[in-house]
C-alpha cells in the first residue's frame, strides 16, 4: 500500500493513496483520497502523484478501482490517460446534494 503527498512550503497541498487492503486476495487495490489544492490544479502535480501511484500499482495489482463523481472533469481526464475506464454511473445523494457518482477501473 502507498501514500504520496505533495508538500509546498511545509504545507500538504496534495495526496493520493493506493489501498491494497480492499481485497482479501491482495490482487486489487482502491485509489483513494486523490486531493489537490486549488493552487496546484493545472500545474501537473496531480499527474505526477497519479503516475507515482500507478507505477506502484502496476507492479503489485491486477486491478485498481476508484469512486468519484461526474463534476470532476480534470480528474476524469487523468484517469482516462492512465487507462482507467468508467464501469458504473448512477445518481446518488449519499453525501448530500444529488451527484452523478462514477466508478472507474484499471485492469492490467
Amino acid at each position: 500500500d502507498g501514500v504520496w503527498v505533495a508538500v509546498d512550503s511545509g504545507h500538504v497541498v496534495g495526496t493520493i493513496v493506493i489501498d491494497g487492503g480492499a481485497s482479501a486476495d491482495r490482487t486489487q487495490a482502491q485509489l483513494r483520497w486523490f486531493i489537490m489544492a486549488d493552487t496546484l490544479r493545472g500545474k501537473g502535480m496531480g499527474r505526477r502523484l497519479l503516475a507515482a501511484a500507478m507505477a506502484f500499482s502496476r507492479s503489485r495489482y491486477g486491478r485498481v478501482h476508484l469512486g468519484t463523481f461526474e463534476a470532476l472533469h480534470t480528474a476524469r481526464h487523468l484517469y482516462e490517460d492512465f487507462g482507467f475506464r468508467k464501469t458504473l454511473e448512477r445518481r446518488s445523494t449519499q453525501w448530500g446534494p444529488e451527484v452523478l457518482e462514477q466508478h472507474w477501473e484499471w485492469i492490467r
